[in-house]
């Protein structure tokens, strides 16, 4: 399903890329159906994320993994060295490739795992859309190698100006690294008579830069940048995360990826709504979008209302206004995220897993008893504690 809210950002997804944008639609309708069914189970996925590795070079402020409160700061000798294997990926590729979903490779920083630009070959060898997330440090070093890979997106992060976004990403000098790898990628492009990688930048509003987002459409043009995202914070209270642990252990789980995410928000809501309004308004450059596209109104319950969680089944005021005007997340009927450990899961922030495609393949993982359990608890309840905060809620 595509919410009437973001029909605008669909159409221009049609334009740039019309043949992604209607498979889209059409995977979107036919897993909401599954979805209505009620079985838990779903047709194959639309979006895989692979996830290939917790490893970052950097430690920006807001991140739940590596932020201030992330949870792979605090415990990075767990997690950071599981990777899986370029062979792994090369026989899920051959398995998914028939059904064709759109891949989107994550992190921690993707640029990071050895093998990224090989994987991105061979995902275009097998004419499957490809989207790589990245904090932008290391274009320089690849940008020849990612534009003549085939990359259909690359989203890279920016948070304001130069001041602005290394303050927030704790490195300095990182700003003008990014610039000059996406000068690097645009010159590629020129060379090659390319147009893609389509280059998107993602400013994650922010404590930080919310008060300086009119200079954004700024940089956004300097980078040659198709396109311009300011993407609303996504943030819990402490009653929130319990109430999403409680509900965790009745799926025998645990929500601790949330904790990267507990924190005051510090935005000045009156002041972001009139820097979104400056920043939307600049009619040159790329095209400049807000997501979720919440009204005026809408922002205010977003960034205003906060949980008191007094019963063991109750939801926060926020999550209670959610679930009032029909909210639900389908997300684990349509997309899939693929840890580094082999782990298939329905969320970034939960553990729970669908199953291994070490163990399994991917077909039998998606619709295994476990995954059809979770969807069946999820179809009931809705959507939980923590979703009503995060921006994937709004995606379908």
């Amino acid at each position: 399903m595509i919410q009437k809210r973001n029909l605008r950002r669909f159409l221009l997804k049609t334009f740039r890329q019309p043949g992604y944008a209607l498979g889209v639609a059409r995977k979107r309708a036919l897993a909401y159906l599954m979805y209505l069914g009620g079985s838990g189970r779903s047709r194959l996925p639309e979006s895989l994320t692979l996830f290939l590795t917790h490893r970052c070079n950097l430690q920006c402020k807001m991140c739940g993994q590596w932020g201030e409160a992330g949870v792979t700061r605090k415990n990075p000798a767990g997690a950071s060295g599981k990777e899986l294997s370029l062979e792994t990926y090369r026989r899920l590729l051959e398995e998914i490739g028939p059904y064709k979903p759109n891949i989107t490779l994550f992190g921690g920083e993707p640029l990071l795992y050895p093998h990224a630009v090989e994987l991105i070959e061979q995902i275009k060898r097998k004419k499957m859309h490809c989207l790589m997330i990245t904090n932008g440090a290391l274009l320089s070093g690849c940008a020849q190698k990612l534009v003549e890979s085939g990359l259909d997106e690359l989203n890279v992060s920016l948070d304001g100006d130069r001041s602005v976004h290394d303050g927030i990403r704790g490195m300095p000098g990182l700003f003008e690294k990014i610039m000059a790898g996406l000068q690097a990628i645009a010159e590629h492009k020129s060379r090659l008579g390319l147009a893609r990688p389509l280059v998107h930048l993602q400013c994650t509003i922010n404590s930080g830069n919310f008060m300086y987002l009119d200079v954004v459409p700024a940089v956004a043009r300097r980078a040659r940048a198709d396109a311009l995202t300011f993407h609303h914070l996504i943030h819990l209270d402490r009653s929130e995360l319990e109430a999403q642990e409680r509900l965790c252990a009745q799926l025998g789980c645990s929500g601790a990826g949330w904790q990267g995410f507990v924190f005051g928000h510090g935005i000045d809501v009156g002041v972001l709504k009139e820097q979104l309004g400056r920043a939307s308004a600049q009619a040159a450059g790329p095209a400049i979008d807000v997501y979720p596209a919440f009204s005026p109104e809408e922002i205010d319950r977003y960034y205003n209302i906060s949980g008191n969680y007094s019963e063991y089944n109750s939801y926060s005021s926020y999550s209670n206004y959610c679930k009032s005007i029909g909210a639900r997340c389908l997300s684990p009927w349509i997309a899939g995220y693929l840890f580094p450990g082999g782990d298939l899961r329905p969320c970034l922030n939960l553990d729970y897993s669908f199953g291994n495609i070490g163990e399994q393949p991917l077909r039998a993982v998606w619709n295994s008893p476990s995954a059809r359990r979770f969807r069946r608890f999820l179809k009931v309840q809705r959507l939980f504690p923590a979703c009503a905060r995060c921006t994937e809620l709004y995606r379908y």
